[in-house]
């Protein structure tokens, strides 16, 4: 018997428009291929057009540096000033960026003379002409794939697209975009990319000095910081995109890896990746958006969402579990009756449904076959809605009756 998905809770303020699913086809019948890194274990998009898509079209992952989307920028408040749209921040604020700035350049070996002198340049005041110069010239360097580059200014003129008033993402420095936008590692080049800050940061940010003025001193400046800000994939995430949906490629020291080879290399970074990515999968495909690290606060594996986060609060609170087919054998998460009390007492104070979902395995399905994606045909995915029983609830019902 399956589960009765009951109708998902809508957000009461939507922002934002459910664009088109992946995998997005080009004009040609080409089926758009992105690209992921996996670094230490954590599987990352770096290239800043396909972040944007791929959590868009989808919400796939979760930005480094922000709670879910990757739009985290020096300051969440903007301005206009003089006809330029900039990001606002303190006195305060921005010599506490100056001071991470240094910190990031001694610690790659300047000398401190050397950092006074580049910081003497970069906290000069600068006349709003010369900022307004320096932006035109910027919006005619981007580079071949319409990608932001390193120079790129933080200035918008129009106002009527939210969107466009965020600040540009600048690249990593030993990656090459060629001009059909597939990024490509340097050869020349053998470190992994960088990712932490990179001074002195391109741009400009409007800071706010206090005084006795009502509103304060507005000067703009160059701002000290360029925080770059990746998509961090769960590795179920990753492998939809690359067996189911065939529209991501994932490299590992700069060599693509095949579906074989990540679904090894996965099934040995995680012993439950198997059972985790078959719910995953079945999710996916009956339309929800599972999300992993959200469920993490819960004490489940993921978080079911109607459409994606933005629409709808999470519905669904999964818990994965692996059986064979009689329902016995060892568990991946051995509860105790308290411990799974507490469990359903949380997913209720949270408006949830707690829900075990069982990833069954046939007698017959041998261990050898496991190690192919195959495997995924012959599994059975079998769902249950826990619900608390409260007495005094019960007895209420009953009277009613």
């Amino acid at each position: 018997m399956q589960a009765d998905f009951r109708a998902p809770r809508r957000r009461a303020r939507v922002y934002e428009e459910l664009e088109a699913p992946l995998p997005v086809i080009r004009s040609a019948g080409e089926k758009c291929v992105y690209r992921a890194e996996l670094i230490n274990q954590h599987v990352l998009v770096c290239h800043p057009d396909h972040v944007r898509k791929i959590h868009n079209q989808g919400y796939f992952g979760k930005g480094i540096l922000s709670r879910a989307r990757p739009d985290h920028s020096i300051s969440e408040k903007w301005e206009d000033f003089e006809d330029l749209y900039l990001p606002v921040v303190s006195q305060a604020r921005y010599e506490e960026l100056l001071g991470w700035a240094k910190a990031s350049l001694c610690a790659q070996g300047m000398s401190a003379e050397a950092v006074d002198q580049i910081f003497h340049k970069l906290t000069q005041k600068l006349e709003i002409e010369d900022v307004k110069s320096e932006l035109r010239e910027a919006e005619g360097a981007k580079t071949e794939d319409g990608v932001c580059d390193n120079t790129k200014s933080l200035g918008r003129e129009s106002e009527a697209e939210p969107e466009a008033k965020r600040p540009c993402r600048s690249d990593i420095q030993d990656l090459n975009f060629d001009q059909n936008s597939e990024p490509s590692f340097d050869s020349d080049q053998d470190s992994e990319p960088d990712l932490g800050f990179q001074v002195p940061g391109p741009g400009f940010v409007l800071v706010v000095s206090e005084n006795q003025n009502e509103g304060g001193v507005r000067e703009v400046k160059r701002s000290p910081l360029s925080l770059t800000e990746y998509l961090q994939l769960s590795l179920e995430e990753a492998f939809f995109l690359v067996y189911s949906l065939g529209c991501l490629s994932v490299y590992l020291d700069q060599e693509p890896q095949s579906v074989i080879q990540l679904w090894r290399r996965f099934r040995s970074l995680r012993p439950d990746f198997t059972s985790s990515y078959a719910a995953y999968h079945h999710f996916r495909s009956r339309g929800w958006v599972p999300k992993g690290g959200s469920g993490a606060k819960y004490g489940v594996d993921f978080m079911l969402y109607r459409k994606g986060p933005p629409f709808y609060h999470a519905s669904y609170s999964v818990v994965v579990e692996q059986t064979d087919d009689e329902f016995r054998g060892s568990t991946l998460r051995p509860f105790s009756w308290r411990s799974f009390a507490a469990l359903s007492r949380i997913t209720a104070s949270v408006s949830k449904e707690l829900m075990l979902c069982y990833i069954v395995y046939p007698g017959e399905l041998l261990k050898e076959e496991l190690d192919s994606p195959v495997c995924l045909s012959k599994l059975k995915v079998q769902e249950v809605i826990i619900s608390r029983w409260v007495s005094s609830k019960e007895r209420a019902e009953q009277d009613d009756d």
